[in-house]
């Protein structure tokens, strides 16, 4: 039987999304996204369907592709930053002393996954409100409050709302176009526009090491297929040819899934897309893999993580090395392409264990399927980690660093350290001079073998084939670059 959850919305607030009387004045609120994975923000444009129906003058601003304009953020009488990663919270924390220099009579407010856990730093940069999970009705009575003269009521507030609330159909229209975020690229070298929906939000799992899981504590909400499919429609209106899933696991609502891809596939027969699926519901639900390749399904993302059985357990995933051999072999005799994700390297990795990372890849053909990036991850622990609940691990970290938005910590063995920091710097190289991943894949090989004083051997001619991928390689707990930081 399929676990779901169904979709009977509940009611925001009472009146949170009325609108203001006729004679009350113009409010100006601004939105800002720092940065997310390339992707145009549902959560930005959901929230700016809210405020406008409740009345709200909105202006959105998309950091990843846009400057922080100061004639738009002077005008602000609000501003509410969206911090759904850690490298968005890492750059909104450079961005918000230009903001306050820009706008210091606006009110400020941050929300997404980031914004309760780190807000003592957020506080200290001039952000008064947090609002974390379904933050819609929050944002709405925040803004309310502001312009009724009781912001007092609203302000110093740290809220994370975890019960249903009433979807709308994002507004979009504020936000760069999808021609300008990341695209769809196929193995032959074309590349499709691509949009980007979220049909689930929050996630029933209790991975370690994940950010959602501070916020929604097990807990996920389901966006109504109509609003699904409303979304796509808008975006397939602006130009969309693929739909990426920007939920953080596709199948926490199987029976949501199939009706959401059923009915895309039934409207729009050469709409692609892809999502993420955790290993796990990989091996459960593998009789729906079919289904997923029928309705247009190209590629999986699953968060893998790690080979070591005994990693996997502190990190609570919830699959095994095994596992995870047997769902790729599932998902390529459906005909869909895997694409997994590591943290590479963490307090309990060596150097051998790092090579035997790199060994999978090359005993399931993956080599093509993993962005060289991946390669070169470091674990992040942020403030709230469930990570620091694990016996023993407080041992391995040093104190919170607010430049890192994290605890730091080292290696146990200087050489992996050492490793990592070479792997990164090759990386990123290799991704400025288009260096084709296999060659990346193959340099990387030869470090690792020189560390541990080995000759590299051979590789394998077939290392499996390109897949399709979006252009985008970004992490989503990987440090800013400095062009990420040069939007403000």
């Amino acid at each position: 039987m399929l676990e779901d959850t169904q979709p009977h919305a509940e009611q925001g607030h009472a009146g949170c999304g009325a609108p203001p009387p006729a004679t009350q004045q113009r409010f100006n609120l601004v939105l800002i996204n720092p940065y997310e994975l390339g992707r145009q923000p549902f959560a930005l444009a959901q929230a700016s369907a809210w405020l406008k129906r409740a009345g709200c003058a909105v202006r959105c601003l998309d950091l990843a592709l846009q400057k922080l304009e100061p004639a738009i953020v002077a005008e602000a009488d609000a501003i509410a930053i969206y911090l759904g990663m850690h490298t968005a919270t890492r750059i909104a924390l450079e961005a918000l002393p230009r903001i306050r220099q820009l706008a210091p009579q606006a009110a400020l407010a941050a929300f997404g996954l980031y914004a309760s856990m780190n807000e003592s730093l957020l506080r200290d940069l001039g952000v008064s409100a947090f609002f974390g999970g379904e933050s819609e009705p929050d944002l709405v009575e925040w803004t309310n409050a502001l312009r009724t003269g009781k912001g007092s009521v609203m302000q110093q507030v740290a809220m994370v709302r975890r019960d249903k609330i009433d979807f709308l159909t994002p507004d979009r229209t504020d936000l760069p176009p999808l021609t300008r975020y990341a695209h769809l690229v196929l193995p032959d070298g074309a590349t499709r526009v691509a949009g980007f929906v979220d049909s689930t939000r929050g996630c029933k799992h209790l991975c370690r090491h994940c950010p959602v899981v501070p916020v929604y504590e097990g807990k996920f909400r389901v966006v109504p297929v109509e609003v699904v499919l409303a979304d796509i429609a808008q975006q397939i209106e602006a130009g969309a040819q693929h739909i990426s899933f920007g939920d953080h696991d596709f199948f926490n609502g199987p029976t949501h899934a199939l009706n959401v891809v059923r009915t895309l596939h039934e409207r729009w027969p050469h709409l692609t897309y892809d999502a993420t699926i955790k290993i796990q519901h990989l091996i459960n639900h593998a009789a729906l893999l079919p289904e997923l390749k029928r309705t247009g399904c190209l590629f999986i993302i699953a968060a893998v993580e790690s080979v070591d059985d005994r990693v996997l357990d502190y990190l609570a995933k919830h699959h095994t090395r095994a596992d995870f051999y047997r769902a790729t072999v599932l998902v390529h005799a459906a005909g869909i392409a895997l694409a997994p994700t590591w943290v590479a390297f963490h307090p309990w990795s060596t150097l051998d264990s790092y090579l035997d990372l790199l060994t999978s890849m090359v005993e399931l053909r993956l080599v093509e399927a993993v962005p060289p990036v991946q390669l070169s991850i470091r674990l992040l622990v942020p403030a709230g980690s469930k990570l620091l609940e694990l016996p023993g691990f407080d041992a391995l970290i040093g104190p919170f660093d607010p430049k890192l938005l994290g605890y730091p910590w080292r290696n146990p063995d200087a050489r992996v350290d050492a490793l990592q920091r070479e792997i990164q710097r090759y990386v990123a190289e290799a991704d400025k001079n288009n260096t084709p991943r296999r060659a990346t894949f193959e340099h990387v090989w030869r470090l690792v073998h020189a560390a541990l004083g080995k000759s590299a051997p051979s590789l394998a001619r077939d290392l499996g084939q390109p897949i399709p991928h979006m252009s985008e390689p970004w992490y989503c707990c990987a440090e800013p670059t400095e062009a990420q930081l040069e939007s403000f």
